[in-house]
């Protein structure tokens, strides 16, 4: 996840069905514009990301502390560099904690630093993350794994500003702005007494909810193509296609792991596929997601129509000529057209004719 990249999108190649015959239906490699986002590695264009990604938008540029909510592998770390990388302090690194990674034991030192000799292997002084920190911005990953302790001490450097080391009584001073994140339901655990109310209320100045994979279908082409492009080159290939029916059923898989379970899922295709075509490593693993079938049949038009759009706007509406959409979408203008007209795409009628 900490690798940042542009991602390059994909277009959907289609056929009429008289042209189909027995040839299986394939998405094309072609480049488009960046999109918000993307510059930052959060690839997608869907309305529940750019939701999210204006109220990152929005509140970058300030002070104020965020707190990051969302299932596991939705790319909150991601988004917690963006903010740094968009804030006043981007001069400075950004220093992460994963709280649910350290040791309960250990949890106090690390945030706040110790004095040599203040507890056993304590041999040396050492400063903890918040002191590095200081001017720049934290990023404390899985919050709410935090003991009630190590929160009343939490608490205390974000109202005031001050702390002391383990083993220390001299207070220190440090200017930092806070990022968390979570995927627990902190509403749930301070009403379950497991998290400080007073803590969640200053935690949450300016929450950004981050949508599940599941949530969003229609970015599943564009995030196959960018770990593609990502991880290929690594991993000794060079697949320029992905089988209409490989990008169905992953757009029709649950992802309980979300982005990061996508990821890993392309590595393992990648390092199963021959040739140039996209193969799945489990394709018994992709069964049909619940739902009805019109339910689904909507989300692959969805992400049919995006990616349509997105190859029109590069060839500035051109159906045909040199450099065309239906060229680059790999089928003929007049089924282009049809496409159009069945995904309901808007478009002016005058430049289609005179393109």
């Amino acid at each position: 996840m900490s690798v940042i990249g542009l991602a390059s999108s994909r277009a959907f190649s289609d056929t009429s069905s008289e042209q189909l015959g027995r040839r299986e239906n394939t998405f094309r490699v072609n480049v488009a514009p960046d999109i918000a986002g993307e510059a930052d590695g959060i690839v997608g264009d869907s309305t529940a990301l750019q939701i999210a990604l204006a109220r990152l938008s929005r509140v970058a540029p300030t002070d104020s502390g965020v707190l990051l909510l969302g299932p596991t592998g939705t790319g909150k770390e991601l988004f917690a560099r963006a903010l740094h990388r968009r804030s006043r302090r981007s001069q400075r690194p950004l220093v992460g904690v994963n709280c649910a990674a350290l040791p309960p034991t250990l949890v106090e030192s690390e945030l706040f630093g110790h004095e040599k000799g203040a507890f056993t292997g304590a041999v040396t002084t050492r400063q903890g993350r918040f002191e590095l920190a200081d001017g720049s911005t934290i990023f404390l990953d899985e919050i709410g794994d935090l003991a009630p302790d190590i929160q009343v001490k939490l608490l205390r450097v974000l109202q005031e500003g001050e702390f002391e080391r383990v083993g220390s009584s001299r207070t220190r001073r440090v200017d930092v702005r806070l990022v968390a994140a979570t995927h627990h339901d902190l509403e749930k655990a301070v009403a379950e007494g497991r998290f400080r109310a007073d803590l969640y209320y200053r935690l949450s100045v300016f929450p950004i909810r981050l949508p599940s994979l599941q949530e969003r279908p229609e970015d599943i082409p564009r995030l196959v193509w960018h770990f593609i492009d990502r991880l290929q080159q690594g991993l000794g290939r060079h697949v320029t296609n992905v089988p209409q029916t490989v990008m169905e059923a992953l757009q029709r898989h649950t992802w309980p792991g979300n982005v990061r379970e996508l990821e890993n899922v392309i590595e393992r295709a990648l390092i199963a596929s021959e040739a140039d075509t996209l193969q799945l490593d489990e394709p018994e693993r992709f069964s049909q997601r619940p739902g009805s079938q019109d339910e689904r049949s909507d989300n692959l038009n969805a992400a049919q129509r995006a990616h349509i759009e997105t190859v029109l706007k590069r060839c500035n509406w051109r159906i045909n000529g040199p450099g065309n959409a239906a060229e680059r979408l790999g089928i003929h203008p007049n089924t282009l057209r049809y496409r159009l007209k069945k995904l309901g795409v808007k478009y002016s009628r005058r430049s289609l004719a005179e393109s």
